[in-house]
């Protein structure tokens, strides 16, 4: 397993889908990278920089992170991506 350090957060992809809200098959090639993920790891938090750091997101959570954000990695045949705290957007309830 993937152990976050301080404020940084293991997400797993999840993925696009195939069709439209209008029911048109869209191809792998014009599918827009994911912007939402699931929380699979939390690092501490704690003093990063200069300043104190809470963690706000919790496992199993699904989120919404910025665009362009984070490290893609793989892991035993798993994609994840590996990003700060402050690149979460939202918690999608």
């Amino acid at each position: 397993m993937i152990r976050p350090l301080a404020d940084r957060v293991v997400l797993k992809l999840i993925e696009a889908e195939d069709t439209t809200k209008s029911g048109i098959l869209l191809a792998s090639t014009s599918k827009e990278k994911p912007q939402v993920a699931r929380v699979v790891a939390v690092g501490p938090g704690g003093l990063v920089g200069d300043k104190e750091v809470k963690m706000q997101v919790e496992v199993g959570e699904k989120v919404v992170f910025s665009k362009y954000a984070g490290t893609e990695v793989k892991y035993e045949d798993a994609e994840y991506i590996i990003v700060r705290q402050d690149d979460i957007l939202a918690v999608i309830e």
